[in-house]
């Protein structure tokens, strides 16, 4: 692919939805160009991503290679936003809407997917029509056809030539489970099964990756300084190869949109490592894209983008354009003071890079599904946020080097070659702590020398209790506890055991079962193993821990992990007496010879219980109305040296700073509301 020459993304972008049907009348008869502009201006906002085609099929410019909206009374709606925002110095890359495209469904349905498990966007629960004809769902477009490819590339071309825009958009990539007849000559052209789920993912990766090469290397090649992202609503943990096609990532993560406010800080803490710049996607809507007069408290768009820049994230916000091209003057009212915050942070973000001291070795790379997240990272980076420990999650790709601690969770097999790569990093003084199934090679036999040996059968009950030695952790009680999950059976062979397993009574069935739940544990019984374990630098946990505890939301189960940390980290690079709830990062401006630590608090609540969809499903909703402020809030991290000055980054103030006797440089803020941005400055 051609050299790129793009530029540094900006801080605040707004990503302008216009999915607009074509039963609708009058579309932008309302634009005010001077409007348009001014309101983005007075909102802080400084790129605007702007519609050439959306997902009903429908052009906003006057085009030759797709259609214009049938009702569009500007005919020229998009190059009147690319002008009007150009004059007020605001960027403006365009959107095209890609496998979502229904004028194309409608005229050639010869390029529609046929999916293995007919899944639609928005289709109705008792809707068995054939590929859902009878819903308001997006009908998907196959990107194995040639014609197709053909039109969206054309389309770009169009776009690029014509105007001034910085980049593209390409929307809706997605792995469709397509079994239509190319697709089918396609798998079995390079053996793969159409009945095997997997295969058929694996052929749509590859026939996504040729459309994206296609793109990518046409456009670049007569557009060398345009920005290209595509679209699949996650970022996956798939290893830097996976997007040589882009320019940069947009990490979509709408918090009431249905991924929660614990999903982006886990994209954001991965693609950090991946030498990209990349932003941000959450949006002003109360639920979710396309949902016209809804509005997020602007606490809460506050606080996101706030969260955004403490990773080392750009902004965006998404909002939809009413048809009639007029702006909502409302919603830029909301998210003016969040990006009046990063505005005012920018000299303190660009070119800050995460400190972090522990690696989680993501199970969705390892084990890729498809799904967002993995529950066994989602579990590992919710410990770990609430810890306060600073971190990021990695691929194989990465150094092992430049982390103290690798957490291995739940379920990341051992090859040969992975063994040997973390014998070398413990070797080095690196520390491991692995749970459950994790570090176990191809026959079932512990891979790493962690001093513990596992046995033939797993626990056989289940849930089991866990009695933990006040050695591991303060906060452990003298009872046993409950853990609600399975575990591996594993005795010491030199490891120092921390805790161990034992048995209920029995486990609950119609023979014998005792009070609403499971058994009590059996005082009278021996132990059946060990439950947590630490040997030469390596800690053993026989749970599948991290997803248990994203499931269940049990502190114990996050004190023994805090406890394992405490041992084989006890130095750490950032303490803080932040509540829980509370988020730490520490990022560092090498150029500029300063450390800034962000602290952030805000209290998600599950406010909507029962938010339903299209196809009968049901949610609930995190939520941030208003946030209340604390104080005061003490913190410390570890610097190479004194610094010279150590003051707030908004106003300008200096703080009072002690240096301990273990060179921790310590402050104390007097109140915290929403976030606070600390610099450490060296001379």
């Amino acid at each position: 692919m051609p050299d790129r020459q793009t530029t540094p993304l900006r801080y605040r972008h707004i990503h302008l939805d216009f999915h607009t049907s074509e039963h609708i009348p009058d579309v932008g008869a309302d634009f005010d160009a001077a409007d348009f502009a001014a309101t983005f201006k007075a909102a802080n906002v400084d790129s605007v991503t702007v519609f050439a085609k959306c997902h009903h099929g429908w052009s906003y410019y006057p085009t030759e290679v797709g259609k214009p909206h049938p009702h569009l009374r500007r005919p020229d709606l998009m190059g009147d936003m690319l002008k009007a925002l150009a004059d007020a110095g605001i960027e403006s890359p365009v959107y095209i809407s890609v496998q979502w495209d229904e004028l194309s469904a409608r005229e050639h349905p010869e390029w529609r997917v046929m999916s293995a498990t007919n899944r639609f966007q928005h289709a109705m629960p008792g809707d068995t029509s054939s590929s859902r004809q009878l819903s308001p769902a997006w009908h998907t477009m196959c990107l194995n056809h040639a014609g197709f490819r053909h039109y969206i590339l054309g389309q770009a071309r169009e776009v690029a030539t014509r105007y001034t825009t910085q980049g593209f958009f390409f929307d809706i990539i997605q792995t469709p489970d397509c079994v239509c007849a190319a697709c089918l000559a396609r798998m079995d052209a390079h053996g793969l099964d159409p009945e095997n789920p997997l295969d058929r993912r694996r052929n749509d990766e590859a026939v996504n990756e040729h459309f994206r090469r296609e793109i990518s290397d046409t456009l670049l090649a007569e557009f060398p300084a345009l920005r290209i992202f595509y679209n699949a609503g996650h970022i996956g943990k798939q290893g830097p190869d996976r997007f040589k096609t882009y320019t940069h990532l947009e990490l979509e993560s709408l918090p009431t949109g249905g991924w929660g406010y614990d999903h982006f800080p886990s994209s954001a803490r991965y693609a950090a490592t991946l030498g990209i710049d990349f932003l941000a996607h959450t949006g002003k809507f109360h639920t979710s894209w396309g949902e016209f007069g809804g509005f997020k408290h602007p606490q809460a768009l506050d606080y996101e983008c706030a969260q955004m820049v403490a990773l080392g994230s750009k902004c965006l916000v998404g909002d939809q354009l009413h048809p009639n091209g007029a702006i909502n003057h409302d919603t830029y009212r909301s998210i003016a003071p969040a990006y009046a915050r990063v505005k005012a942070l920018e000299p303190f973000l660009e070119g800050a890079t995460q400190v972090a001291e522990i690696a989680i070795l993501s199970a969705e790379h390892m084990n890729p599904v498809g799904a967002r997240n993995h529950p066994s990272d989602d579990g590992a980076v919710q410990m770990l946020l609430e810890l306060k420990r600073p971190f990021d999650v990695i691929d194989l790709s990465a150094p092992f080097a430049r982390y103290r601690l690798i957490i291995l969770p739940d379920v990341i097999p051992v090859d040969p070659a992975l063994a040997l790569r973390l014998a070398d990093f413990v070797a080095a003084g690196g520390k491991l702590i692995a749970s459950w199934h994790s570090g176990l090679n191809a026959s079932g036999a512990f891979a790493i020398d962690a001093g513990i040996v596992r046995g033939a059968q797993a626990v056989a009950y289940r849930p089991n209790y866990v009695k933990a030695s006040p050695e591991l952790d303060s906060a452990m009680p003298e009872s046993a506890f409950v853990f609600y999950d399975e575990a591996e059976t594993v005795t010491a062979a030199g490891a120092t055991v921390l805790a161990e397993i034992h048995p209920s009574y029995f486990n609950r069935t119609f023979k014998h079962y005792a009070s609403h739940q499971h058994a009590p544990d059996d005082p009278c019984a021996a132990a059946l193993g060990a439950a947590v374990t630490e040997y030469k630098g390596i800690g053993y946990l026989a749970h599948p821990v991290f997803r248990l505890y994203r499931a269940m939301g049990q502190p114990l189960y996050k004190y023994v992990v805090r406890g394992l940390l405490d041992r084989l980290l006890p130095d750490t690079a950032l303490t803080t007496d932040l509540p829980s709830a509370g988020r730490a990062t520490l990022m560092r401006q090498a150029g500029k010879n300063r450390h800034i630590l962000h602290l952030l608090y805000a209290t998600p609540q599950i406010r909507g219980k029962d938010v339903r969809g299209d196809d009968g499903s049901s949610r609930v909703m995190e939520m941030i109305e208003d946030v209340p402020a604390i104080g005061p809030v003490t913190a410390a991290v570890r610097l190479d040296g004194a610094p010279s000055r150590v003051y707030d980054a908004l106003t300008g103030r200096d703080l009072t700073w002690t240096r301990g006797e273990d060179g921790r440089v310590s402050v104390t803020l007097p109140r915290l509301h929403i976030h606070a941005a600390v610099v450490f400055e060296s001379a």
